[in-house]
């Protein structure tokens, strides 16, 4: 058995509760900085500016131009060929530019002072509403630096989202790019409270009119670059707030109900880089390339950032549509390539998608190429614990067979970390073959600073969160509901405690923004946040995340089925691109709804002719380029996908109640902007159900 690598502390607890535990090297005291000094989040950029203002800071690229053609495109609906004109953007970019710590110490410090010359001050609010950027790190570093509270934004947010996060909270001053003003603009009217803009870009991605509109409304404007030379022109003194001031107000995705408002103090963040430093001491040294693309509007990603800030590593911003070369002009090539990081932090969208690309990549080289890969692929999974063998074996695989897929992500790529929901094993299985070996979880939510729970390197497995971030101590309580008992005697336990993970600690909020019921719902008088994530201790002290109580439902049989569970399952299957369970309690399995995966379904179906006869034109010939919707809507194809859900589902050890009783195909991708899905990526749920409500009806239960 390995070291234990959290211990129990603490007197014996009430009954229905685990004894909390802790990282077992910090059992004694929770971290609640990084070193001496370090209270707020202005001293994490003062300490590396002054103790190395040379090193490079943040990387980013120039748009040269943006290209946009018709492309002609064959399909088949209704048994004739049709041609259609699409659209093709493509991006030409510069080389990678950089900034040292001197000189993003000096932007930040303009920055600063000339939020005090636009009369901002600790008792005004500021939000930024921008995509993850250099720009987006110096306004938020400048709040900082005056005590002033920012507020995030999600740049993916409509008129309806963006009017919430600016009049709930009164802001006073706003930070977006030029792409975002029309969004501001049609909403400025409604936004009393709002008096200065800052954005970024060129003038000409600025909607037509947009500027004007902003104006009416009386606001003040300012492009980024004259509201630095405005603060060089008038400096002023930094304000140092206190370590329980609020530093930010970070808005949840709203994935059940409406965006809350968490409170961020200064000593939430500071205590979590100082832990999350003390953890990962081994990953986290000089010579780290970071990758930043994710939205910093998400807690995960901030957190992360200011960590490596902190540390005086270097941070390469780019953007998700730019990270490969896949949407590049020719001869530029994508972010990652241009970067080669050593470190990137994903969501389980993207590790998906990066797995079913290289898939896709293999398959298209034919069946040779397919057997080669996946021999290399099981020979690096069956002798990886033998000495000196696997040690042959993943050099000999990596040189002849992956290091062709790693030079996609820059070649350089040693560390990957999942963060902002479970990957399924699957897929956190393949990609430590292909990738890297070190594939971290990350476990957290906006209300525990995100940094919650951390697998560090030499502990790398599967299906695991890893030890609690040393800045938190972890309880485990009864859902006797669904079975789960804090010690150790639900059924199916055999002796590991289960319940409700719940967090204390100093990088724990203490309230939602003017929600004084929620946050008498969500902590207890000890300081006690119950997450609603159920969790289970290892024999060896680790946390595994195993179901979340408002995603559990009870079958007609009286057992209980984990949706997101599931889902992290069935969306490691080549076909699904994303995916929604759910279930009736009225029903024996749950069902599915479906956005498969355009290519490999189409490949699929031509090697699977019998599935798509009911197309017509000829089975798999037709199914190549038939219309997407009738593919969709085929019951051969449904059945067939059916197939292949439930057959992922067995091979990952689902038991029967688990598997699906159908599915529904959908055509329609499903994404922030169509309401399909959270700002964060996030299922919503409820809409989703709700509009595939009636064909629900008619296949299920």
């Amino acid at each position: 058995m390995a070291p234990l690598t959290s211990v129990q502390v603490g007197p014996k607890p009430q009954p229905g509760c685990s004894r909390p535990r802790r990282y077992h090297a910090t059992a004694d005291r929770l971290i609640d900085s990084p070193g001496p000094g370090i209270d707020v989040v202005s001293d994490l950029l003062d300490h590396v500016r002054n103790s190395n203002p040379d090193a490079q800071a943040v990387g980013w690229r120039d748009t040269i131009q943006t290209h946009t053609e018709d492309r002609e495109v064959t399909k088949t609906v209704g048994g004739e060929q049709v041609t259609e004109k699409k659209q093709w953007t493509t991006f030409e970019l510069s080389d990678y530019h950089y900034w040292t710590y001197a000189e993003l110490g000096a932007a930040v410090d303009a920055a600063a002072s000339a939020l005090v010359e636009t009369k901002h001050s600790r008792s005004t609010i500021f939000n930024i509403y921008a995509s993850t950027s250099r720009n987006w790190q110096v306004m938020a570093q400048a709040c900082a630096r005056q005590g002033i509270t920012f507020a995030t934004a999600y740049d993916s947010l409509g008129e309806e989202g963006l009017r919430h996060s600016i009049n709930e909270p009164e802001v006073y001053g706003l930070f977006t790019n030029a792409t975002l003003l029309g969004t501001l603009a049609n909403v400025a009217h409604e936004t009393p409270s709002l008096k200065v803009l800052v954005y970024d870009g060129k003038s000409d991605d600025v909607p037509a009119g947009a500027l004007d509109k902003i104006k009416q409304a009386g606001v003040e404007v300012h492009h980024f670059d004259a509201f630095l030379a405005l603060g060089h022109a008038h400096p002023h003194a930094p304000t140092r707030p206190a370590r329980d001031d609020v530093a930010c107000i970070m808005y949840t995705s709203g994935s059940t109900g409406a965006p809350k408002g968490v409170e961020i103090t200064h000593g939430q963040i500071v205590a979590v880089v100082g832990a999350t430093l003390a953890l990962l001491a081994d990953l986290i040294t000089p010579d780290l390339r970071f990758i930043a693309y994710l939205p910093l509007s998400h807690i995960f990603e901030m957190a992360v950032e200011f960590t490596l800030l902190y540390a005086g590593i270097v941070i390469g911003f780019g953007t998700v549509k730019t990270l490969t070369d896949t949407s590049m002009r020719k001869g530029c090539v994508g972010d990652m390539r241009a970067f080669r990081p050593t470190l990137m932090v994903g969501v389980p969208t993207v590790w998906e998608l990066i797995r079913k690309g290289i898939l896709a990549t293999v398959a298209a080289g034919g069946a040779l190429t397919q057997r080669v890969f996946h021999g290399a692929v099981a020979a690096k999974r069956l002798t990886k614990w033998i000495p000196l063998v696997g040690t042959v074996v993943q050099g000999v695989t990596d040189r002849v067979v992956f290091n062709k897929v790693k030079e996609a992500t820059g070649g350089r790529l040693k560390y990957a970390i999942n963060g902002g929901a479970g990957v399924s094993v699957a897929t956190q299985d393949f990609l430590m073959q292909v990738l890297t070996p070190y594939f971290i979880q990350g476990w957290g939510l906006t209300e525990s600073t995100a940094l919650s729970c951390i697998l560090p390197p030499a502990l790398a497995r599967t299906g695991v969160v890893g030890v609690p971030n040393p800045c938190v101590e972890v309880q485990l309580r009864d859902f006797v509901e669904a079975g789960y008992r804090a010690d150790g005697t639900g059924e199916g336990a055999k002796g590991r405690e289960q319940g409700e993970v719940c967090l204390r600690g100093p990088s724990v909020f203490r309230s939602y923004y003017k929600r004084p019921d929620l946050t008498a719902e969500a902590l207890d008088d000890d300081g006690w946040f119950m997450t609603g994530d159920i969790g289970e201790w290892t024999e060896d002290g680790l946390l595994a995340i195993i179901d979340r109580k408002k995603n559990l439902v009870k079958l007609q049989g009286g057992e209980y089925v984990a949706l997101e569970r599931l889902e992290s399952i069935y969306k490691s299957c080549a076909l699904v691109s994303n995916i929604c369970v759910y279930a009736q309690s009225d029903a024996s399995k749950p069902m599915a709804i479906i956005v498969p995966h355009e290519p490999n379904l189409r490949s699929f179906l031509s090697s699977h002719p019998a599935a798509a006869k009911d197309l017509g034109s000829g089975g798999g010939g037709g199914a190549s380029d038939a219309d997407w919707a009738a593919v969709c809507a085929s019951e051969g194809v449904r059945k067939a996908v059916l197939g292949e859900l439930n057959q992922t589902g067995r091979q990952a050890g689902l038991k029967p109640l688990e598997t699906l009783q159908t599915v529904l195909l959908a055509s329609e991708e499903w994404t922030p902007q169509n309401g399909f899905l959270t700002a964060a990526q996030k299922l919503q749920r409820k809409v989703i159900v709700k509009h595939f409500e009636g064909k629900i009806k008619l296949v299920y239960p």
